[in-house]
């Protein structure tokens, strides 16, 4: 079980928009709610993570009350253009083919993907050699799953709904690997699984431009405010204290692309 981070600001932040922000401006965010530690829901059923705590200070920055509400990987693209929230705010990797659909912030961080493997099949690399017939999982729709249908044919694929699902099976072998989010996965890791290490280099997609908050094409105005807001504390350092409270290490640098690795 995923221990909770304590969020960097939600209580003050909570209380100024409910004291101050009364008849403000309400905005909709949308997240998953399963993808620890970017945005999970506690034990409690509160709604935390980077993610959050990353746009809970854009909205202070905006002088806005922002809604949370959860969703289901797979449709949250359709939900967001179907006005169930206003922002999709779920570590969402910026690619070429979901801009035709939405459109994108700034980059709030670099995502960056990374294999764990069994520790019994003593892997020291991560090629489409020395995978061969192995069983791979991710979460379906994700970039990790285009990554292992292009560069990972002879390698067995297996989609999750939930990533969460692909690490069940992990810790009781019922997979060799898993390719996600390396920090994602190192959450996991970290919370007492000892079944699974860390397997090759970290890489990005090609094309990807960092994981971002997703709008409606039509909303472009809420867009410029909120990369405003984003620059902003970015500027005077309250993302990087957010950022503290989640990952020891930058997370705005960008490593080499999957072509790079795998590429012909």
């Amino acid at each position: 079980m995923h221990t909770p981070i304590k969020p960097f600001t939600a209580a003050a932040m909570g209380l100024a928009l409910s004291a101050g922000l009364a008849h403000a401006e309400k905005i909709h965010i949308g997240t998953e709610g399963a993808y620890a530690p970017f945005n999970f829901v506690s034990e409690s059923g509160q709604i935390q993570g980077f993610d959050i705590d990353i746009v809970n200070a854009i909205c202070a920055e905006m002088k806005v009350e922002c809604e949370w509400s959860t969703h289901e990987w797979g449709g949250i693209i359709p939900a967001l253009n179907a006005n169930k929230f206003d922002v999709m705010a779920a570590s969402m990797a910026i690619t070429e083919a979901r801009m035709e659909k939405v459109n994108f912030s700034d980059p709030c961080y670099f995502n960056t993907m990374r294999f764990a493997g069994l520790k019994d099949l003593g892997l020291k690399e991560a090629t489409p050699a020395s995978l061969k017939g192995m069983v791979i999982g991710t979460q379906s729709g994700s970039v990790a799953g285009q990554v292992l249908q292009e560069y990972f044919p002879d390698s067995e694929v297996k989609l999750y709904p939930k990533l969460g699902e692909a690490f069940l099976d992990m810790e009781s072998g019922r997979l060799d690997l898993v390719l996600e989010s390396k920090f994602t996965i190192g959450d996991w890791m970290a919370d007492g699984v000892d079944c699974c290490d860390f397997v090759g280099q970290e890489f990005l997609l090609d094309g990807t431009i960092g994981a971002g908050l997703a709008f409606r094409k039509e909303d472009i105005d809420l867009q410029a405010r909120v990369n405003t807001a984003l620059a902003t504390i970015i500027e005077n350092g309250t993302y990087d204290k957010v950022r503290a409270q989640y990952f020891a290490f930058d997370i705005m640098g960008q490593p080499q692309f999957v072509s790079q690795l795998y590429g012909q």
